[in-house]
């Protein structure tokens, strides 16, 4: 394991994703993750949540029920720890580089590629990432592709980690669509010593050059809202979370003590549906 890093009902988790990632999207998801077997994903008790960050942006609601996004600010750069897995460092075998993989375009992570085959069992995920240019008035960026990689619900990171190193899963890279949306379906991160629950990911200024570290454009990481890493983590599968856990807060993580702000993730759902995480990502392009 790395020694470093309530429900309102179906119509309002719809309600509030379609201000920013449409309605369409969040029905497809939805009706495959409750069609999906959750006996794998620790199942759990009726403890939910919902819980909305301050974000990127400051937006405004026109009659229509559009969201016009005014104004946003560029995601704080962070460390890409010691578990990229972007060409940039080694495991114990020699380089790693899941990008240079084929296969590595995909929405679904959970489950590894490119010749492995292990899945990751969690408490379903979707992730909703919009990206933005800070320099023309928050226009979406298309085009571009964001790299994103996390921790099983063991905390261990797979091509690095003890019992793992021969997995590639929780790893993959989307491209933005013409609204900046890219959409990554996974499983909630546990929790290791020394770090709050998050997710790396890494800006590129399309999927061609998302090859290697020496082209990506912004690193940085999400969070999640300290009510949904209680509902999460008091499910089974989840013990090694526990404890862990209780003993970190944003403020003593070595990254996110800074401010996180612009980083913590706007989530809805439930451990018997799955959650919905949707983040502003801007940058300066």
């Amino acid at each position: 394991m790395p020694q470093h890093d309530h429900d309102l009902g179906l119509a309002h988790d719809l309600n509030t994703l379609a201000a920013s990632f449409g309605r369409r999207k969040a029905l497809l998801w939805l009706a495959g993750m409750t069609a999906m077997p959750l006996a794998a994903c620790g199942g759990g008790d009726d403890a939910d949540s919902s819980s909305t960050s301050s974000g990127s942006t400051d937006t405004s609601t026109g009659t229509s029920g559009s969201t016009t996004t005014s104004t946003c600010s560029v995601i704080p750069e962070e460390t890409a720890g010691p578990y990229p897995g972007d060409g940039s460092n080694s495991n114990s075998s020699g380089v790693v580089n899941a990008l240079a993989l084929s296969g590595i375009v995909r929405s679904d992570i959970r489950t590894s590629f490119a010749g492995a085959s292990g899945t990751a069992a969690g408490v379903p995920l979707l992730v909703n990432l919009r990206l933005v240019n800070t320099q023309s008035s928050c226009a979406d960026l298309s085009g571009y592709a964001i790299y994103l990689w996390h921790c099983d619900r063991e905390g261990r990171y797979s091509m690095y980690s003890s019992g793992v190193t021969d997995q590639n899963y929780l790893r993959g890279v989307q491209e933005t669509d013409a609204s900046g949306e890219v959409a990554f379906t996974t499983i909630f991160p546990g929790c290791y010593a020394g770090r709050m629950p998050h997710m790396h990911f890494e800006v590129y200024r399309s999927t061609a050059t998302a090859t290697s570290s020496v082209n990506k454009l912004r690193t940085s990481q999400l969070a999640f809202p300290d009510a949904v890493c209680d509902a999460v983590y008091a499910t089974s599968g989840y013990s090694t979370s526990v404890n862990n856990y209780a003993s970190i807060t944003f403020a003593t993580d070595n990254v996110f003590s800074d401010g996180v702000t612009l980083q913590v993730t706007e989530v809805s759902g439930s451990v018997d549906t799955g959650y919905i995480a949707t983040l502003t990502v801007g940058i300066s392009a």
